[in-house]
């Protein structure tokens, strides 16, 4: 392809002379007087571009979307275009077709989109073509991609080595909780592009292993959870061993107005895109349950027994809960599998993977998977507690909905719950549907669900002593049978629920779960109680 007679690097070379502009949340009164129209598709719900005293407007190569080949609008060099038709992408997303241009112009950009929308190619195409030129002798690397979490990390590393496997760009990812030796070796080489963790970037830079003097663009990701105060320490030491000329992109799919002030000492005159960022996506379809902490669990089951179920993440407060809730579901029958901090980098990694393989198709994690989970196909989210914040509540929900595929997401809550939903409505600017499902009174703990038709079938019933498995509403004393996820039984079942009861050993006697010859009820003669999804 003929390239543009301005190169990338040759409009890329004036930046941050003297202090940089202020920026700030974009307000009607602030907005320029040309009012940019939309560059998204027809029909889709997203707002027009924002810009707070911006560096003068790119146009827009790709304007009309929906076109066959529109990465070819942009100018990109056919090594990189090979790289996007390999993948069989052919069509830009909205921030893409906003943030490519002023990417390659060599302004600084503040992207603020939903999950899922295609963030990571709007600033990793536009790298790839201005690395894509030789750098000269350097030190270190040209690019630096900072990312809240490992797994994000691994992501966007995985996204540049893909995007750009056909030019002569290297990528490699910094992060700890794994041995630093292979990280070392792989920055000798002098990668074009690192993607690193704060912590481990720090240590590193402080045994002189990488040197961030060369680098000419820096990225920071899920800016929000970048500038939360956790991280601003390590992130202005790491801002003060870069060049003090370089371009700045951040992206992230929130950015509260409260931190914003932040991104101001990062910014000089950016390009601000804004696509809707507090509001879900079209594609998410999410809703409020109503339900007692006690009977969760068991509405939780429910959901995933629905037959549009494919693959579940399910959030919680806590690594304990994290991990007992996969367990219990486990037990029950589910493929489950827990991600949460205290789990080594390999554990972590293979979780994910056999998530992605498919070899889970419940994953069950804290908040810390909340940024940098990008599967594909996951059909729902499940917050089984409300999200601390509005925008991790906008992170938890956009694990499903992703590339125009649908989703669902649900989140249960009790009424001492309602300060933060009413918080999360008003960030969203709308009310959350609330559902409920037949058998689960919201008042009622100790209310029982109608049974599924899934669970009527098999048997317990036998002889003597005390067996049959411990069901959620207790177990049986007498009778044998073995149950498929929670074991039957025969005789008299207790009555008193359990918060997250303890589930059988599955058996390998007697049919599946289920009702035998007596009623689902709490006392039966013939056969048990059990459970079955």
């Amino acid at each position: 392809m003929t390239k543009d007679s301005t190169s990338p690097s040759r409009r890329r070379r004036s930046r941050r002379g003297g202090r940089p502009t202020t920026t700030q949340s974009s307000s009607q009164e602030q907005r320029p007087t040309h009012e940019p129209r939309s560059e998204a598709p027809a029909g889709h719900d997203s707002e027009p571009e924002r810009s707070i005293q911006p560096a003068e407007r790119s146009s827009d190569p790709a304007a009309g979307g929906g076109k066959r080949d529109e990465f070819k609008t942009f100018g990109l060099d056919a090594q990189v275009l090979r790289g996007i038709q390999d993948l069989g992408f052919t069509e830009a997303r909205p921030i893409q077709r906003k943030a490519i241009p002023a990417v390659l112009e060599g302004r600084d950009v503040l992207g603020l989109a939903q999950t899922g929308t295609g963030k990571t190619a709007a600033f990793a195409l536009p790298i790839l073509e201005h690395l894509r030129e030789g750098g000269g002798q350097r030190r270190g690397p040209r690019a630096l991609v900072i990312a809240p979490t490992r797994e994000l990390a691994l992501q966007i590393h995985e996204e540049f080595s893909s995007l750009g496997k056909f030019t002569r760009v290297r990528s490699t990812t910094v992060f700890g909780g794994v041995p630093q030796n292979a990280q070392v070796r792989a920055l000798k080489s002098r990668p074009e592009v690192v993607v690193a963790c704060p912590g481990r970037l720090l240590d590193l830079a402080g045994q002189r292993v990488i040197d961030l003097r060369d680098v000419e663009v820096l990225v920071l990701d899920e800016a929000d959870h970048m500038f939360d105060m956790g991280f601003l320490p390590n992130v202005r030491q790491i801002l003060r061993l870069l060049p003090e000329r370089r371009q700045n992109l951040l992206f992230s799919a929130t950015m509260p107005k409260e931190i914003r002030h932040l991104a101001d000492e990062v910014l000089n005159r950016p390009t601000v895109i804004e696509l809707s960022h507090s509001r879900p996506a079209d594609t998410i379809e999410h809703a409020l349950y109503e339900c007692a902490q006690p009977r969760r669990l068991d509405l939780l089951e429910e959901i995933l027994g629905g037959p549009d179920f494919r693959s579940a993440i399910v959030f919680l407060r806590t690594k304990h809960r994290a991990r007992k809730i996969a367990r219990q579901l486990d037990a029950h029958g589910h493929r489950a599998i827990a991600l949460q901090g205290n789990m080594s980098q390999n554990q972590r990694v293979r979780a994910m993977e056999g998530f992605r393989r498919g070899d889970y198709d419940v994953l069950v994690a804290t908040d810390i998977a909340a940024r940098g989970i990008d599967v594909a196909d996951v059909s729902h989210v499940v917050n089984f507690d409300v999200p601390n914040t509005p925008e991790a509540y906008t992170h938890r929900i956009g694990r499903t909905g992703r590339s125009k595929k649908q989703g669902k997401a649900f989140t249960f809550f009790a009424r001492e719950d309602g300060d933060q939903v009413r918080a999360i409505e008003r960030h969203l600017g709308s009310k959350i549907p609330r559902k409920a499902l037949e058998g689960f009174d919201p008042g009622d703990v100790n209310a029982m669900p109608v049974p599924a038709a899934t669970r009527g079938r098999g048997g317990g019933g036998g002889g003597g002593g005390r067996g049959g498995g411990r069901g959620p509403r207790g177990g049986g004393s007498g009778g044998g049978g073995g149950g498929k996820r929670r074991g039957g039984g025969g005789g008299r079942g207790s009555s008193a629920p359990k918060a997250f009861p303890r589930p059988a050993a599955r058996s390998s006697s007697g049919g599946t779960s289920g009702s035998g010859g007596g009623s689902p009820a709490r006392k039966s003669s013939g056969g048990g109680f059990g459970r079955g999804l």
